[in-house]
């Protein structure tokens, strides 16, 4: 009984294993399928949400290639009304045509509203694989809502100006409808609308101006003679004696008026040069056309160059420098004496610092009688803003130090001069002073260091550290070369050094709280301005108006050490010729003042000679009204 038992237990453990057989397999089969329906569960998620992205790329590239075709035709219609402008007109005819707004107007719907072209082709930059946006300017309107005159007699308009008149302001309305596209069909419609303001100062003929007031001046530039001008923003007024010439390695802009005394550019292509008396330039598939927001007048006279260094030498003498007579050590004996009062030797000297002041009978109160400091022979300076008010000047010669130290708030407000050298202390009442030439009257408080030699090493106090005290007006010529070794720094900066592009304006804006006075210029009439940087990380920045010219001169900014990893010039620079300044990226801003009657004191300056009147300071301000994004999503 046990054994059949035992039989039937077996018989039925069997029976339920062969009832199971399969389960696996089909378990297996469901798992599959449920990972099957998974899967193109997430491909058609994936797939929809790559249709999605797809779109919204497609949808932003277009929207940007409709904003930078409104930035790209309001850009060009200020370059083209500005185009417009003669280089010299009569004081009876206004400086923009009346019709400029309906050629304007024409030539926006001709160049942009036929087809769409790449924002690449258009003046904008754009990276290497960057999204290929596109836009077409589908309407465009531009009006003279009104023009109005300064100066000039009772009821003088723009149409009949009349009387001495001093300048005229053009508001032109216009409005602005950009269609963009990117790879996709997806199209946006952007619609802009507001006003452009063109200001043109009037100055006439015959005007003394200071080279400060360019912010780049080349004497010598020969068209097509295998160089380039280096690609970038060029801020502040240029101009040549010679022919500009431009390469197709990067993208010019310039912020205001570009002129030349050559009717025709050089535009250099590889292997081939073409001088065209126009703004741009194509060979085969390569374009060449620099960005002129303010104009580009060729053809213009030459500009007189200043002829020698005489006036900044003996301004150091008399406050003056007014004439063109050179100095001789009489002169220098007449007005300097050292540290020890005793007079520049009238056979002459090789080295030594000298001062102009007067002392009594008696060797006693010793007061400051002229406009600065003179050096001879070669020296190095270091530049310091010390306190609130004192400026310092640290000169060596060998194993000589001298200190200036100069404080017009002391005694008083009628200023102190502290001179150091050789362990002797010399206190001078008084400060250095600009005179009138033709009154001898003051004018105000400002100094001319003049080496008569070179300045092997002129700088700051270290990197990023003030060395031009606030109220401080100085000019530093040097008979041969200047050797910039480091960091030249405003206290208080006068203008923006990065773009707002939140309230538009460039990097070079002046900052109204910041114009304390503060200026540098630097000056040689037969040397160079070197670039030897002594930094460690290879930056240097210069706040100052850099001039190496004269008739005679060669003169330009070249380096001499290290590459320079950042140039940043905040002023400008007159040069007599182009020379390499070994930068891997250079910024001039600008300072905005020089456009103002503003320069350091006695700067080399020239007389503007252009028939009729000459038209300078123009300026543009777009103001935008209206911005409308009218792109349909769906």
């Amino acid at each position: 009984m046990q054994k059949n038992t035992a039989r039937s237990s077996k018989s039925f453990s069997l029976r339920t294993r062969h009832r199971q057989r399969g389960v696996a397999l089909l378990t297996t089969l469901l798992l599959l399928l449920l990972l099957t329906g998974l899967s193109l569960a997430m491909v058609l998620s994936v797939r929809s949400d790559l249709l999605i992205n797809g779109y919204y790329r497609n949808f932003r590239g277009s929207f940007y290639g409709a904003d930078s075709g409104l930035n790209i035709a309001r850009q060009t219609m200020v370059n083209q009304i500005l185009g417009a402008i003669p280089a010299t007109f009569t004081n009876t005819t206004q400086p923009i045509p009346p019709g400029t707004d309906s050629t304007v107007q024409n030539y926006i719907t001709s160049n942009y509203g036929q087809s769409y072209q790449p924002v690449t082709g258009a003046g904008e930059g754009q990276a290497v694989n960057s999204w290929p946006e596109k836009f077409k300017i589908a309407s465009a309107t531009l009006s003279l809502a009104n023009c109005t005159v300064t100066g000039g007699n009772v009821g003088s308009t723009c149409a009949a100006p009349s009387g001495a008149v001093t300048g005229y302001q053009y508001i032109y309305n216009y409005t602005l409808m950009a269609l963009g596209q990117a790879q996709g069909a997806q199209t946006a419609q952007l619609r802009d609308k507001g006003s452009l303001i063109v200001n043109a100062l009037l100055v006439p003929a015959g005007t003394t101006t200071s080279f400060a007031a360019w912010g780049m001046f080349i004497d010598k530039y020969t068209i097509c003679d295998g160089s380039t001008l280096v690609p970038g923003t060029i801020s502040g007024p240029v101009f040549t004696n010679g022919a500009w010439n431009f390469g197709s390695s990067g993208s010019y802009i310039f912020t205001d008026t570009v002129g030349s005394a050559s009717s025709q550019a050089g535009y250099q292509f590889k292997g081939a040069c073409d001088q065209i008396a126009g703004n741009s330039d194509k060979k085969g598939s390569t374009t060449i056309s620099p960005n002129f927001q303010s104009g580009f007048n060729r053809g213009q006279p030459s500009i007189p160059l200043p002829l020698n260094d005489y006036n900044q030498k003996r301004a150091v003498l008399d406050g003056m420098g007014s004439t063109n007579t050179a100095v001789t050590n009489s002169d220098l004996n007449t007005y300097l004496l050292n540290v020890n009062q005793v007079k520049y030797p009238s056979a002459g000297a090789n080295t030594g610092v000298y001062l102009p002041y007067t002392v009594n009978a008696g060797g006693n109160n010793p007061t400051f009688a002229g406009g600065g400091i003179y050096v001879e022979g070669n020296a190095s300076v270091t530049l310091t803003a010390s306190g609130a008010s004192t400026q310092v000047y640290t000169i060596t010669q060998g194993s000589t130090i001298t200190t200036i130290n100069i404080d017009p708030t002391a005694n008083g407000g009628a200023g102190s001069t502290q001179m150091i050298s050789g362990g002797a202390t010399l206190n001078i009442k008084g400060v250095p002073q600009q005179r009138d030439p033709a009154t001898g009257q003051i004018t105000g408080n400002a100094a001319m260091l003049y080496v008569n030699g070179s300045i092997t090493s002129l700088s700051g106090p270290g990197q990023a550290v003030a060395a031009i005290q606030d109220h401080t007006a100085l000019s530093i010529t040097a008979a041969n070369n200047v050797a910039i070794t480091g960091d030249i720094l405003y206290k208080t900066e006068p203008v923006t050094m990065t773009q707002n592009q939140i309230q538009g304006t460039p990097a070079d804006t002046l900052i109204p709280a910041n114009n304390l006075g503060q200026v540098l210029g630097i000056f040689t009439a037969t040397g160079d301005i070197q670039l030897n940087n002594q930094q460690s990380n290879g930056n240097l920045q210069i706040d100052a108006s850099l001039a190496t010219i004269s008739q005679n001169g060669t003169g330009g900014l070249v380096n001499t050490g290290n590459s320079i990893n950042t140039l940043n010039i905040v002023g400008g620079r007159i040069q007599n010729s182009i020379k390499s300044i070994g930068a891997t990226t250079r910024n001039v801003y600008f300072d905005r003042r020089f456009s103002q009657n503003f320069a350091p004191p006695w700067f080399p300056s020239t007389t503007v000679t252009a028939g009729g009147i000459f038209s300078a300071g123009v300026t543009t301000t777009v103001q935008r009204v209206q911005w409308v994004n009218q792109t349909s999503y769906f």
